[in-house]
Order: C-alpha cells, then structure tokens, then sequence
C-alpha cells in the first residue's frame, strides 16, 4: 500500500483538525495519484473533504470505531484487520495522524510532499520515516514555490 501526504520540516500535517497548508500543485497532484485508487482515511479526514462526503472516483475505504458512523458512498471497517483484508495493495492511505501510525508498517511507499517550514501548533504528525528501519528516501523532486511556500515532492520507499 501507499501512503500520501503534506508535511513539514518537522513530518507535521495537521492541526486543529485540519490540514495545516493546501497547496493547488499539490491537489492536482494528490487527484491524479489517487483517482482510480482506493482510498484509506479516518472519521475525521473524511469530515475535511468538501460536505464531508468521501472522494469521487475513488473506492472510500472509512476506518473508524464509532458504530454509529456511516457515510453514503463509503466502507466503513471498525479495526485494521477488517480493513486490510479489504483493501488492494495499491491502495493509498489519507490519513490522518492516528490512521497513518496504524498503517505505516503495511506500506511500501510514501509519496509526500515535503514544506520547507514549519508550523507552530501543529497537533498531528506522520510517522517520520528517516526514524523507522527499513526505509529510504528513493525520489527526491526540485523545490518549487507556491504563494510564497517552498515545496517539493519526495518518494520513501521501504527496503
């Protein structure tokens, strides 16, 4: 599986519930790597999304133990076992933080795009891979500029 996301200098992607910077490069990325795909994300991801409804052409895989949740248009899995024996191997995970450290270790690639700043306050992180065995930076894109952000994307693979 694949895991995709924005982080900063210091692998935060979040705060407050949200994502901490939207990128319109970034977006247009994240929608051709992921459409056609299936898509993994928790309860609170999927409330970020416009109207809160899980993404268009993508199968909405919804991790999230509240019994009561059910969203038109997603699967909804209450544990990680349930979900990984639903989920292809080309799956992407979405997020957020706590979806991110329960997947990580059944990932063999991160495409990120990595903000040259960082972000006081940030409250939810991904798992920073320079830390965790076995994986490796495999692809390293240009800096480029967007409304005064420096950005570029990065691929970690595991070994």
């Amino acid at each position: 599986m694949n895991l995709i996301a924005v982080v900063d200098r210091n692998w935060a992607i979040g705060k407050d519930g949200d994502q901490l910077i939207y990128i319109s490069a970034d977006l247009k990325r994240f929608r051709a790597l992921t459409r056609g795909h299936t898509v993994i994300l928790g309860r609170r991801t999927l409330a970020t999304f416009p109207g809160g409804r899980p993404l268009k052409d993508r199968r909405n895989l919804v991790l999230s133990r509240d019994p009561a949740f059910a969203p038109e248009g997603a699967e909804v899995f209450r544990d990680v076992e349930s979900l990984l024996s639903a989920a292809p191997a080309d799956a992407f995970v979405l997020g957020g933080g706590s979806v991110y450290a329960a997947l990580v270790d059944f990932c063999d690639t991160a495409f990120l795009t990595q903000v040259d700043r960082t972000f006081p306050g940030a409250d939810t992180f991904f798992p920073d891979l320079s830390r965790r065995p076995g994986w490796q930076l495999a692809e390293t894109g240009e800096w480029q500029e967007e409304a005064g952000v420096p950005f570029r994307y990065v691929t970690w693979r595991k070994r």
